[in-house]
């Protein structure tokens, strides 16, 4: 933690964050409108927490996540990070940073590379971070990182095809937890995954929170993921956040007429 940063300060504090996209058009390709893909989001992370962001697709929420890591350009606002400005930090500077801040994706299958070994995959961030570490280390240290997510190290030098969608999930946090972050964006990491399996990876995230001390960031547009996660709970719509409270609130009494209507869409059983 920052030496700046009091111990009951916000892990990650963001406001007025805007994420704006020219449409360029004509000839000599002007700027001809604008997508405000986030326009103005002001929330805060406690350390320790986990934030539920949901909104339907077009929302905002993927990219709020991508711009807190870094990873689409920002056009204003402040992201500090245990009190230090990520948004307007030079990226020599921010590489500290991509330590401590890691994402997982939305689709297990797109977001490994077939062509590289699953020992590969979970030790390039080991590559870029931990240069000094020899093979041995690192082998050590992602055969740990299997058997953390509930896989076994002999799948080291398997490739993605060899597993299901479930696994490679399980392969993708893996890879995330390398370089021991504190703060993990998790962009929707089971929407793309049967509902039986869902539960796993949601249970799976909960105890690694809980051993290891993360702070989650938790993207989603089913409510119902959300609830049994979050502590806080952002609604976002058309790039703003419209409501935000506890999870228990959010459930029992919603406020604004979008967060009922993502209720009213949370199937009863």
């Amino acid at each position: 933690m920052s030496d700046n940063a009091p111990v009951d300060s916000p892990l990650l504090s963001v406001r007025d964050l805007k994420v704006h996209f020219p449409i360029k058009g004509g000839v000599l390709q002007r700027t001809v409108d604008v997508v405000k893909a986030v326009d103005g989001v002001s929330f805060d992370v406690m350390r320790g927490q986990t934030v539920g962001l949901v909104g339907e697709s077009g929302s905002g929420k993927t990219t709020t996540g991508r711009a807190i890591a870094r990873l689409v350009p920002i056009t204003a606002g402040t992201i500090a990070y245990e009190g230090q400005d990520l948004a307007n930090m030079a990226r020599a500077d921010f590489f500290a940073y991509r330590k401590k801040i890691q994402v997982i994706f939305q689709d297990p299958f797109g977001s490994l590379n077939p062509r590289m070994t699953i020992y590969s995959i979970i030790a390039e961030p080991l590559d870029i971070h931990f240069k000094s570490w020899s093979r041995a280390q690192k082998e050590a240290r992602v055969a740990d990182l299997l058997e953390k997510v509930g896989l076994s190290a002999d799948f080291m030098q398997r490739y993605p095809h060899q597993f299901s969608g479930g696994q490679r999930q399980r392969i993708g946090i893996a890879r995330a937890l390398a370089v021991e972050p504190d703060f993990i964006i998790c962009d929707e990491p089971v929407s793309a995954l049967d509902v039986s399996v869902q539960a796993q990876i949601v249970n799976l995230l909960q105890d690694l929170q809980a051993e290891l001390g993360l702070t989650y960031l938790f993207i989603a547009h089913d409510l119902a993921v959300v609830e049994h996660i979050s502590d806080q709970v952002l609604v976002m719509t058309e790039g703003k956040i419209v409501e935000q409270a506890s999870a228990d609130e959010i459930y029992a009494n919603p406020q604004h007429p979008y967060t009922i209507k993502l209720l009213e869409a949370v199937p009863k059983l």
